[in-house]
């Protein structure tokens, strides 16, 4: 008996001492499971499609069917008591407490889900994790915000790169740009040496477009940003450096300043006049055939028009910065930002949900978000940098090219997806990040952040003689360098949460915010100056008679609010 319990306590011991196997809710074998994201973010509806879905497929056995927030469907999907499988919020506002406030969000501290089933992210974004309960009336956590860095104290990349048409600027001699009017007579030069397009279309300063307005007219209120570094609050803009709060009806705020110049290109013929109508893919084209000259976003600028074969004809759109411009910068921390990674409570997949998220939580995770599946589209080399491979540098250089027919092999399970649609139908269209793409890769052995830009092999790349003119000009390899350079604002990251409106006051806030983007575009596209006034004035009549002067309060007492975390984050 004695050498039985020896052996018996022996063989206990040998148990204790090989590590656990992870619980895993992945069953591969099993029928593919079909998991619903109602995402705020997203742009697309349906099923996803492409190298996203292959990579799913073969790593979770999962599809996703991806619900949009249009019209209705928050309010459709909260009284349904069912918001999805996964759910990710546009802001960490009034429809999120509202969803945690009635139950409707898992918690994840439950049964030790989160330790269990997500466990890179309950061991790396703790302080994500904390921020989220913070903001919580119930104190539970029930998912992260997005971006998180995992060492504070700096900034991400410049999100407003100012792109120029640099090879039309070059050939005017690069006369000096101070400020906005000196903007419209570059414009006016340009388009006098290139009026139309390579499809033969007239030219335009920029081409804008109404999709992603919000509170304001998008595009307006960017410009404030970008040229002042004032972020967008409510119903106006905030500056990160005194704390103060420019509201957008103001005669001499940033708003009414930026309006006004978007009216004198569209009175110069310099602003594409489909702008009102148009989507952001249609915008998009344009752009690629060399239809406008400048844009504020490096998306809608440079990422979109500098190919290969434009690089090779000498054309070239990149960063130049007008003298007085004082473009914002986002600061990186471990708190994350104000769009929620979350899992409804209702969800049968809560393992298989916080399974994704981990993954997606991941250096290689959020590589392969942003660049494609790893060996497929980029890797390490033998430094330990990134880069792309030649699929990856093809879908690098343009988004939309076409993988239909390609096949991927899949380094985990050994399984071959022949993918479909282009590069960028094919990334996840949750439209959300994990990571901070400006913080330090973990997996970069050469000190590289996520940012393509900072990998030593993009850098290192093939040079055209345009992109060396203006590194000559500008004295850098880089526009994250050049704007560094530059004076420019940072906004602190904050563990700011929106406060909630009462429904009266959300009423008020619609019919005020409706009016301000109906009549901005009015104003946008008037033919003169007197129609521009006009629609300005009825702007303000009709902002005032639903109760602007609520929306104003509310909006600077969330400017004090976040004044104040500042104050708190600074030590003062």
């Amino acid at each position: 008996m004695k050498k039985l319990v020896s052996l018996f306590l022996a063989f206990l011991m040998l148990l204790s001492a090989v590590p656990a196997l992870a619980d895993t809710a992945v069953d591969r074998d099993g029928p593919t499971v079909t998991l619903t994201v109602y995402s705020q973010l997203a742009n697309y509806s349906g099923i996803q499609t492409g190298w996203s879905a292959a990579l799913l497929k073969d790593k979770f056995n999962v599809e996703i069917n991806i619900i949009p927030d249009q019209d209705g469907t928050y309010e459709t999907r909260m009284a349904s008591g069912n918001l999805g499988d996964i759910v990710v919020w546009g802001n960490n506002g009034d429809d999120y407490k509202n969803a945690v406030a009635k139950g409707m969000l898992l918690d994840w501290e439950e049964d030790h889900l989160a330790e269990d089933y997500a466990p890179y992210l309950w061991e790396n974004y703790k302080a994500a994790l904390e921020a989220n309960r913070s903001i919580n009336g119930d104190d539970k956590i029930h998912g992260f915000g997005h971006s998180v860095a995992f060492t504070e104290g700096s900034h991400g990349a410049f999100f407003y790169s100012w792109d120029l048409r640099y090879d039309l600027y070059d050939q005017l001699g690069k006369p000096e740009i101070a400020d906005l009017n000196g903007m419209i007579d570059v414009f006016k030069q340009m388009k006098e040496i290139c009026p139309t397009d390579e499809k033969g279309n007239e030219t335009y300063a920029v081409s804008i477009w109404p999709d992603w307005d919000g509170n304001m007219v998008m595009y307006v209120k960017a410009l404030a940003t970008a040229y002042y570094g004032y972020d967008e609050l409510g119903i106006g803009l905030y500056n990160p450096v005194n704390g103060e709060f420019y509201d957008c009806l103001d005669p001499d705020g940033p708003y009414m300043e930026c309006l006004k110049f978007f009216n004198q290109l569209n009175q110069a013929g310099l602003l594409d006049p489909n702008s009102m109508s148009q989507t952001f893919d249609v915008m998009s084209e344009k752009v690629k055939n060399g239809g406008t000259f400048w844009s504020i976003f490096n998306y809608a600028g440079s990422l979109a028009y500098n190919t290969d074969a434009h690089m090779e004809e000498g054309k070239y759109m990149y960063t130049v910065l007008p003298a007085q411009a004082r473009p914002i910068a986002y600061g990186l921390g471990q708190l994350g930002g104000n769009r929620v990674w979350s899992i409804g409570n209702d969800t049968e997949y809560p393992e298989l949900c916080l399974e994704i998220l981990d993954y997606l939580a991941t250096p290689e995770g959020s590589m392969t978000m942003w660049y494609g599946p790893k060996g497929l589209m980029w890797d390490y080399d033998e430094n330990g940098g990134a880069y792309f491979t030649e699929l990856g540098a093809l879908c690098n250089n343009d988004k939309k090219y076409d993988l239909n027919g390609v096949q991927w092999t899949s380094p985990e399970t050994g399984n071959t997806y022949t993918l479909s649609s282009n590069f960028n139908d094919g990334c996840l269209q949750i439209n959300n990040t994990t990571l901070a793409q400006d913080m330090q890769n973990p997996d970069s052995k050469l000190g590289e952040t996520f940012n393509k830009d900072t990998w030593v092999s993009v850098i290192t790349s093939t040079t055209y003689p345009i992109q060396q003119s203006w590194r000559d000009w500008t004295g850098v390899t880089t526009s994250e360098q050049y704007i560094e350079a530059h004076p420019y604002l940072i906004m602190p990251e904050l563990p700011y949460s929106e406060s909630v409106m009462d429904s009266g006051f959300k009423v008020t806030w619609s019919q005020v915010t409706n009016a301000i983007r109906t009549y901005t575009w009015r104003a946008i596209m008037a033919k003169n100056d007197g129609e521009f006034n006009f629609h300005v004035n009825e702007m303000r009549k009709q902002c005032n008679n639903y109760g602007y002067d609520q929306c104003v309060e509310w909006s600077r007492g969330e400017a004090a609010a976040k004044w104040e975390l500042t104050q708190q984050l600074a030590g003062k």
